[in-house]
C-alpha cells in the first residue's frame, strides 16, 4: 500500500480549498477526478480508500480491465482521452462520464451504444481553446453547433464543456485558454438544461482552473506519483 498516495490526495485536496477560498468560490462545488490512466489497480484501490469516488482513464480497454477488477466498488469512471467510435462499446455500460466528445460521428456511436443499452450517457464537449494541431477538441467557433446536434440526441445527455491548457509555462496563455471555455460556457448554458460542468485544469494549472471558474478537475501526477510510459 502506498501510503503517500493517500497523503498525496488530502494534501491536494487542502490546498483545493485553499484556492477556492481565496478565489471565492465553495470547494463543494469542484469535483476532483483522480486521474489514474498508466497506474496499476492496487494504487486505485489506495486512492478510493482515501475517500476518492471519482477515476479518469484515457484509454477505454485498460478503463475496462480496471472497472472489470473494481466492480464491486462505487467508482465513478470518467473517459477523459480522445475516443474512437470504435471503442465507444468498452466504456458504454459502466461509464460515468465521457469528457472528450468532438465530433458528430462520435455522438451518434455513442446515441447508438447507449440506445441499444436503454440508458443514457452523460457527455461533455472537448473544445480545443488552445489551437493546437496535437490535441481533439472541436473549435470553439463550432462548439455551438455540435452542442445543439447533441441536444437532439435522446440518450446522450450534455453536460458541459471540456479544454486542456495549452502546454506551455506562459500561465497567461493557459488562463486565456480558460478564460474562452467559460466565456461559451456561459454564452450557451441557458440553452442547454443539463449545462452544469466546466472540466479544465490538471495537475500543472489547476488553481489557474479554479480561478477562471472551472468545477471538474482532473488531477493524476498530483496524487499519484511520477507517471512512467513504458
Amino acid at each position: 500500500m502506498k501510503d503517500y498516495q493517500a497523503e498525496n490526495l488530502n494534501l491536494l485536496k487542502n490546498d483545493i480549498f485553499e484556492v477556492c477560498k481565496r478565489a471565492g468560490r465553495d470547494a463543494n462545488e469542484v469535483k476532483l477526478v483522480a486521474v489514474s490512466k498508466t497506474f496499476p489497480v492496487e494504487d486505485i484501490l489506495t486512492v478510493f480508500n482515501a475517500g476518492q469516488v471519482d477515476f479518469g482513464e484515457n484509454k477505454p480497454q485498460e478503463m475496462r480491465e480496471k472497472h472489470e477488477a473494481l466492480k464491486d466498488k462505487n467508482i465513478n469512471w470518467h473517459l477523459i482521452g480522445h475516443l474512437q467510435t470504435n471503442k465507444v462499446k468498452y466504456v458504454a455500460d459502466y461509464v460515468h462520464l465521457i469528457h472528450s466528445v468532438d465530433s458528430e460521428h462520435l455522438a451518434e456511436e455513442i446515441q447508438k451504444q447507449a440506445e441499444k443499452r436503454e440508458k443514457v450517457i452523460d457527455i461533455l464537449v472537448q473544445v480545443n481553446t488552445s489551437d493546437e494541431d496535437q490535441k481533439s477538441g472541436i473549435e470553439p467557433v463550432k462548439a455551438e453547433k455540435l452542442c445543439r446536434y447533441i441536444s437532439t440526441l435522446n440518450n446522450i445527455r450534455l453536460c458541459g464543456l471540456m479544454t486542456i491548457g495549452k502546454f506551455t509555462d506562459d500561465t497567461n496563455e493557459i488562463r486565456e485558454n480558460f478564460k474562452l471555455l467559460r466565456k461559451i460556457f456561459d454564452e450557451l448554458k441557458t440553452g442547454f438544461p443539463a449545462f452544469k460542468y466546466l472540466s479544465m485544469g490538471m495537475t500543472s494549472d489547476y488553481k489557474i482552473a479554479i480561478e477562471e471558474g472551472a468545477n471538474i478537475l482532473r488531477i493524476g501526477s498530483a496524487i499519484f506519483g511520477k507517471r512512467e510510459y513504458k
